[in-house]
């Protein structure tokens, strides 16, 4: 079992900057890749980014290349999500999850993590 406690969700103004974190606990960490997802309400979740379990290997989605970016730091069961340019309509709840390892589904796919967070809210104004 793996435990996930996402941080750092905040309200902030159009092209603020945030960083989320997602610690984890439990099983050995630095041995699967992580991914980062959001729901807007009355929306269904959303990818936005992965990260092998190297942190070698970065995935994004095409609405945030170039002002996302995840990284990883295996000593402290940790995973980062630095979002700059925020737009308001990259308001939504964020959420980290950890990949399968026996997926054949490609990094995007929300059914390819076994377990998730509990979310933290992102709010941009405009």
């Amino acid at each position: 079992q793996v435990q996930l406690v996402e941080s750092g969700g905040a309200l902030v103004q159009t092209g603020g900057s945030l960083r989320l974190s997602c610690a984890a606990s439990g099983r050995a960490f630095s041995s699967y890749a992580m991914g980062w997802f959001r729901q807007a309400p009355g929306k269904e979740r959303d990818f936005v980014a992965a990260i092998s379990w190297s942190g070698d290997t970065s995935y994004y989605a095409d609405s945030v290349k170039g002002r996302f970016t995840i990284s990883r730091d295996n000593a402290k069961n940790t995973v980062y999500l630095q979002m700059n340019s925020l737009k308001p309509e990259d308001t939504a709840v964020y959420y980290c999850a950890v990949r399968r390892r026996d997926t054949s589904y490609g990094y995007g796919v929300a059914s390819s993590y076994a377990y998730w967070g509990q979310g933290t809210q992102v709010t941009v104004s405009s």
